[in-house]
């Protein structure tokens, strides 16, 4: 099977019983510090030893800063899907967009049914959870009540909402025929574990995801590939992962190349911390290099004495190989006749160091930052879209103006939705993040910044007047005193200053993110 191109992203399968629940945590907030992506818990309701997943979940996001957190899968026939679609987001929202979610059909139907859940047959099993995952994605989409009829769930009306701050992945836990195509045509992951899913095997179960996915219509790339891994760093390699570091790093990297293995993560008992650390400092970076040289990505040269936005390409090419990202460049494209920044007077940060090093922490920091961009310039896509409706009468204002102050732009007043001004979390919901704030943090580790974040922070209150613009515009035509035409100017204003702003900040703000280390 091919590689599908995606980042690459490693993390960790917590244990969670209640009477380790101390050490749960620490591990949590270890892979936290290690800069690890992903910490998630296996979630079996009917386990009376194990926490409740989604409290436990809810508890690491609150102490940790950079980890995107989900359930290893959630046990669907306990979890009814239109309640869990609420928890997922308002999850997501609180720890500004570090929540995923891992869904399964459901297991041991006796416990299930013990629980007061449904006993379920294979076949009904996978229906319902094509039924869930159209719940889910019904009640993450702005719009009037919905109502789907299916045979195990439905929905008469519910309103949608909360709704999430990122685009959430949805991963599936499949093994079967039927699981894996549906997974192929309705899932945005896919995640198995080793020792249910040898290495040997993923190639025929990629293969019926892949022929799935193109019956429906969608790219075999759409569907990340994540796999739960268990290991040993003793033996002589001749088994999966049982030797040492270059031995995972090989075959992780294999699984990457040859079957699309992306994601990693790695199942650790309570006293794993020590196989958690050289997994996060020793393979993950090692498999990073590996796939890197096999990609072609190589290690560009880069100019010194000379500052970034006169080196755009080069760090560009920098950012290709050894930020593991490259900035969105900024096309020059202008719709509006508009200006409300000069943008010539924009400070650029120091000149690139050919001798920097760059440390995964912030790497993967400069990596969630582009994400959560790319996230607002969807949105931005839909206000477009929603304004030509408007335009074309085939949507009502009052309708398109609930819609967009519903979208994260607005939602967040640019703090959350922007990875801007604060350090995207609610900090009333944990008082201890309160000196953690995203500007001051980068500042204060390399003061030649500020002149560069001084600008930022000035763009967000021009950005949200901006927005004030769209609403005002929005609210005038629903009166009747101005026509569809200063909407629509009022929208690619605001598209200019948006996407001009985000293409700034993070040609500015990547490469120092990698260099500093900052979470």
């Amino acid at each position: 099977m091919p590689d599908y191109g995606h980042p690459l992203e490693f993390g960790v399968f917590l244990p969670p019983q209640a009477d380790a629940a101390g050490d749960t945590l620490t591990l949590a907030r270890l892979a936290d510090r290690l800069g690890l992506d992903l910490v998630s818990a296996q979630d079996h309701p009917y386990q009376a030893a194990f926490l409740d997943t989604w409290t436990l979940l809810s508890v690491i996001a609150a102490g940790t800063t950079s980890v995107r957190v989900f359930p290893n899968v959630a046990n669907l026939p306990l979890r009814p899907p239109a309640v869990l679609a609420r928890s997922v987001a308002s999850l997501d929202i609180l720890s500004g967009g570090r929540a995923e979610l891992g869904l399964g059909a459901g297991a041991f139907w006796d416990a299930v049914e013990g629980m007061g859940g449904p006993r379920r047959t294979p076949g009904e099993s996978v229906a319902a959870l094509e039924e869930a995952v159209a719940v889910i994605r019904a009640l993450w989409t702005p719009g009037r009540g919905v109502r789907l009829a299916g045979e195990h769930y439905r929905l008469a009306g519910a309103h949608p909402g909360p709704f999430p701050v990122h685009d959430i992945g949805i991963w599936l836990g499949a093994y079967g025929k039927r699981m894996l195509a549906l997974t192929g045509r309705a899932a945005d992951g896919w995640l198995p574990s080793a020792p249910y899913a040898p290495p040997e095997r993923l190639a025929g179960m990629n293969e019926v995801i892949d022929e799935a996915a193109e019956a429906a219509g969608r790219s075999t790339s759409d569907i990340r590939r994540l796999y739960n891994i268990t290991g040993s760093f003793t033996g002589s390699g001749a088994e999966f992962l049982r030797g040492p570091v270059k031995v995972w790093a090989e075959q992780l990297a294999e699984l990457t190349l040859t079957d699309g293995i992306s994601s990693f993560l790695l199942m650790v008992d309570r006293d794993g911390d020590g196989d958690l650390r050289r997994f996060a400092e020793e393979v993950a970076p090692a498999v990073r290099e590996l796939v890197a040289q096999e990609r072609n990505l190589g290690d560009p040269p880069r100019r010194a004495g000379t500052s970034s936005v006169d080196t755009l390409d080069t760090v560009d090419t920098l950012a290709a190989g050894r930020l593991g990202v490259t900035p969105t460049p900024d096309d020059g494209t202008r719709l509006s006749s508009t200006t409300v920044w000069d943008e010539s007077q924009r400070p650029t940060g120091p000149a690139l160091d050919p001798d920097a090093t760059y440390i995964e922490r912030g790497r993967m920091t400069g990596r969630h930052l582009i994400e959560i961009h790319d996230h607002l310039r969807g949105e931005l896509d839909r206000v477009r879209s929603l304004v030509r409706q408007v335009a074309d009468g085939a949507l009502d204002v009052g309708a398109a103006r609930s819609e967009i102050n519903e979208m994260t732009m607005r939602q967040n007043n640019w703090t959350l939705g922007a990875f801007c001004e604060s350090y995207c979390r609610f900090v009333t919901m944990h008082h201890s993040l309160e000196d953690a704030s995203f500007f001051p943090q980068v500042r204060r580790a390399d003061p030649r910044l500020g002149p560069v974040l001084d600008r930022l922070a000035a763009e967000h209150r021009v950005i949200h007047d901006v927005l004030n613009r769209v609403d005002a515009a929005l609210v005038a035509t629903v009166a009747g005193t101005d026509g569809i035409a200063e909407l629509s100017e009022a929208v690619d204003l605001l598209t200019d200053t948006l996407l001009s702003h985000l293409s700034y900040e993070e040609r500015e703000l990547v490469e120092p993110l990698a260099r500093l280390g900052i979470g």
